[in-house]
């Protein structure tokens, strides 16, 4: 296949929504993708740490003989600015039920020298393949119908000098017991809940679920913290394929130390299936 029939048969994947566009890999030769960050994805001005795992995570997705995300780990080595930023992918394995590959985001900076801003190294396989065999002691999260939670939309307008951008290609209906620190009086407890969904009703897939995990205002917030979050390191398990439908997203936190705290997540969807799981490492300001 020409280089150019393969870049249009990666583009040939890309959906009408937002999210696929803004995603999309084009391949430039085997192993080496073009990619355009949308600035559309910014959470106080800085990229939101799902989108751009879900960025690379598409590449990888066509790298690999497998198409479908099981497990799939980022480090954020530097801050990725919005424009364009290429990335570089490597089979590492491929076995029958499983590949494994890793993949690294590069940009320019400021002086023309190229940054790695992201490493990952994931494990794909078919979703669609597995066994219906779920025996699980997890429960999904318990919270108001999304017409009795609230979203950016129901607050005040964000002050000018917000450059968080994200919100508007979300729908995001928060548990109002998470929403505290939105009132000026958090909880105290490293809670989040939420109903979660793109603006532009496109029902979600694996990597949806790879935004989805990252995409909730930060548990800092009701612990009683505020400012930017910066992950540091982002694991996400995908066990299965969701169904249509909005998800539902609960992230924890039980431990702040030493300027780091984590956050785990878990991701139902609207057949009450935990769909996604994850676990990150972010740092907070504190003071």
């Amino acid at each position: 296949m020409s280089e150019a029939a393969s870049a249009q048969a990666v583009r040939a994947t890309v959906g009408d929504s937002e999210f696929d566009r803004d995603t999309a890999p084009t391949r430039r030769a085997p192993g080496v993708y073009d990619v355009d960050l949308s600035a559309g994805w910014t959470v106080f001005g800085a990229l939101n740490g799902g989108y751009l795992l879900a960025v690379l995570g598409r590449a990888l997705g066509d790298a690999l003989p497998h198409g479908d995300p099981f497990t799939i780990s980022a480090h954020y080595l530097s801050a990725s600015r919005p424009g364009p930023a290429v990335v570089r992918t490597d089979v590492v394995r491929t076995g029958r039920t499983l590949s494994t590959g890793q993949a690294s985001l590069f940009q320019y900076d400021d002086e023309g020298q190229e940054v790695e801003r992201i490493r990952v190294l994931a494990s794909y396989g078919d979703l669609d393949a597995l066994p219906d065999d779920v025996r699980t002691a997890a429960e999904p999260p318990v919270f108001p119908p999304t017409e009795h939670c609230f979203g950016p939309e129901d607050g005040p307008p964000p002050p000018a000098s917000d450059t968080s951008t994200i919100a508007e290609r979300l729908m995001l209906k928060l548990d109002p017991a998470t929403l505290g620190w939105a009132l000026g009086a958090p909880s105290g407890k490293g809670e989040m809940r939420s109903w979660f969904g793109l603006a532009d009703g496109r029902d979600p897939d694996p990597f949806a679920l790879l935004l989805a995990v990252d995409a909730l205002p930060p548990t800092a917030f009701e612990i009683g913290l505020s400012g930017w979050v910066p992950t540091v390191e982002l694991t996400v398990h995908v066990r299965c394929r969701p169904a249509p439908g909005p998800l539902r997203v609960s992230v924890t936190t039980r431990n702040l130390a030493g300027g780091f705290l984590e956050e785990d997540a878990e991701v139902w969807d609207s057949a009450d299936r935990l769909v996604a799981q994850s676990r990150q490492l972010a740092r907070v300001k504190l003071g």
